[in-house]
């Protein structure tokens, strides 16, 4: 159920998928009061952070932070926040601290961070402690788990088709998964289903964000955590520092126009089905235009890779090659598209493999995490996403709209990615819905890439839009989250961003470093606003906060 990248899984693979959404309306009534219509003022007080070297990698801090279940009953049941601090490496430079999401919803960000911290620009691991935490309901936090034993989440997962429903006996039982999946959730905890919004996990941000004792927010947040990163800056626009939104959600598709929640899911608002449709087909034509030596799939020309392509998924759909059906693999080719390098590589051998009815071998397993691998259950995501984010209730529909409403294989696996909303048996007791277009202390940074298969560009232009003051950073690339698929030209805007909150001149945009199926292109040069990389930040300063530049 989520819909951001690799966690402890595989290297190189997204995480399985859903998103998440949000719904209410809220109105700021000081720097630290996120205020009415249903978001209750945040009045608990930062929590104490005793931070201590992470069990498996001393190279990270872990803390504990306890924070109310329900901000409006803030000295009512507590619940714990799992939190992961990387310091500076140059302490002597040291700005702050850079908050982390790394999207879902459902991303630990205990595993996640750590497992990609070394993709954070380099000036930035200099000059700022890293922290990122698991949402509440999510990981090692306080977590929604609803299910008694990992046997009974196991079989469970057994019991449902892999990747999403085909025919009318598999939409059946899929419906019913997840329908006896709400039900299940709702009988062992429904006080936290109704308190993981993304609402609430803002204000726990903010608690946090006083907790190590920022006067203002410095975040970086990717696909999902954009969200999270918006709804922050709507309930707290006095606190924002330095905001970057990488892949990004819209949120007018995230809370849904008036008339759109009710006819179309979510990742359909979003648009999900067509820009994974377009990046499928960049995948093929690239590797098409390449020898198998570069991509295992080529048939020797776009054209005839397309129909390989299509005549594989037929294929799969009369005979399986052991547990890889149909619907499996068009959600491991999806979800493969995510990271480039090297997962586009890696996705191009499973497809050959499954082409000559071999059984895919699998890919490297990420990092060992400083912390304990939480579970991490649909449920976790669903909680959020089917909470906060309004989907139609009728499981009948998304039959509908998979047969009309959306692109190829690809729309049928993000259309189904909802459904499990249309059976959840909660909402989202404080949501928020907007306004988003209120003035930020400073400008927001939004970075959105050309072939995502999830988020697509033009949500990114949306969110640039539709908040007060943002400036949009346009990556020609390939890939979900331009943190998780390099770009040297990227990485030296963001981190003069961040580090003295000099934006892009408008309209620039960046190349990646390397291409897919091909050689590293050469570093350095920025498309527009001259050239430079991370390590030549400007002497300059328009941040408030310490700098030793």
């Amino acid at each position: 159920m989520r819909i951001s990248g690799p966690t402890a899984g595989r290297r190189g693979r997204a995480a399985a998928v859903i998103a998440v959404v949000l719904s209410c309306s809220a109105v700021l009534t000081g720097p630290h009061l996120a205020a009415a219509d249903g978001v209750p003022a945040p009045t608990a007080p930062a929590p104490a952070l005793n931070w201590r070297p992470c069990p498996q990698d001393g190279r990270f801090d872990c803390a504990t932070a306890k924070v109310p279940l329900d901000y409006a009953d803030p000295r009512g049941r507590a619940i714990d926040l799992s939190v992961v601090r990387r310091k500076a490496t140059r302490p002597g430079r040291r700005i702050g601290t850079l908050f982390f999401n790394p999207g879902g919803p459902g991303g630990p960000g205990t595993v996640q961070m750590p497992q990609n911290y070394a993709r954070f620009p380099q000036e930035v691991r200099e000059r700022f402690d890293i922290v990122s935490w698991d949402p509440r309901g999510v990981g090692n936090s306080t977590a929604v788990n609803c299910f008694a034993t990992p046997q009974e989440a196991q079989a469970w997962v057994a019991g449902k088709p892999a990747g999403f429903p085909v025919g009318a006996r598999q939409r059946d039982t899929w419906i019913a998964a997840y329908r006896e999946l709400g039900r299940r959730c709702e009988q062992r905890d429904p006080a936290l289903l109704r308190h993981v919004s993304t609402a609430e996990s803002a204000l726990d941000l903010d608690r946090l964000r006083r907790a190590v004792g920022e006067p203002r927010l410095t975040y970086l947040g990717i696909s999902y955590g954009t969200i999270l990163g918006a709804t922050y800056a709507g309930l707290f626009p006095d606190t924002i520092r330095a905001l970057v939104l990488d892949s990004n959600i819209a949120p007018s598709a995230w809370t849904g126009r008036a008339g759109d929640a009710t006819r179309l899911p979510t990742f359909l608002r979003m648009g999900s089905d067509r820009t994974a449709a377009a990046t499928l087909d960049r995948f093929l034509t690239l590797c098409g235009s390449t020898t198998t030596a570069g991509c295992a799939f080529s048939a020797g020309g776009p054209d005839a890779t397309r129909d390989k392509f299509d005549r594989l998924m037929r294929r799969l759909r009369e005979r399986p090659v052991g547990t890889w059906t149909y619907a499996r693999t068009v959600a491991d080719t999806v979800t493969g598209l995510y990271i480039v390098h090297p997962g586009w590589t890696e996705l191009a051998a499973r497809l050959q493999a499954l082409w000559e009815g071999r059984v895919p071998g699998l890919s490297a397993p990420l990092t060992t995490p400083p912390v304990t691998v939480p579970y991490t259950g649909d449920e976790q995501a669903g909680a959020v996403f089917c909470g906060d984010s309004p989907n139609p209730r009728d499981p009948g529909l998304f039959h509908t709209l998979e047969e009309t409403g959306t692109k190829g294989d690809a729309g049928r696996f993000w259309t189904w990615a909802a459904e499990p909303c249309a059976t959840w048996p909660t909402t989202a007791a404080h949501p928020y819905t907007g306004p988003w277009d209120k003035p930020t202390a400073h400008p927001v940074l939004v970075v959105g890439t050309v072939y995502d298969p999830s988020t697509p560009y033009s949500n990114a232009r949306a969110m640039a839009e539709e908040l007060a003051d943002a400036r949009l950073l346009t990556n020609t690339g390939y890939g979900h989250t331009a943190l998780l698929n390099p770009s040297s030209c990227i990485n030296a805007h963001v981190s003069r961003y961040l580090v003295d909150g000099a934006l892009p001149p408008p309209g620039t945009t960046c190349a990646q470093d390397k291409a897919p199926f091909s050689a590293p292109k050469p570093r350095g040069g920025i498309d527009a606003g001259g050239g430079g990389t991370a390590g030549t930040v400007p002497n300059r300063s328009r941040l408030s906060g310490p700098s030793t530049r």
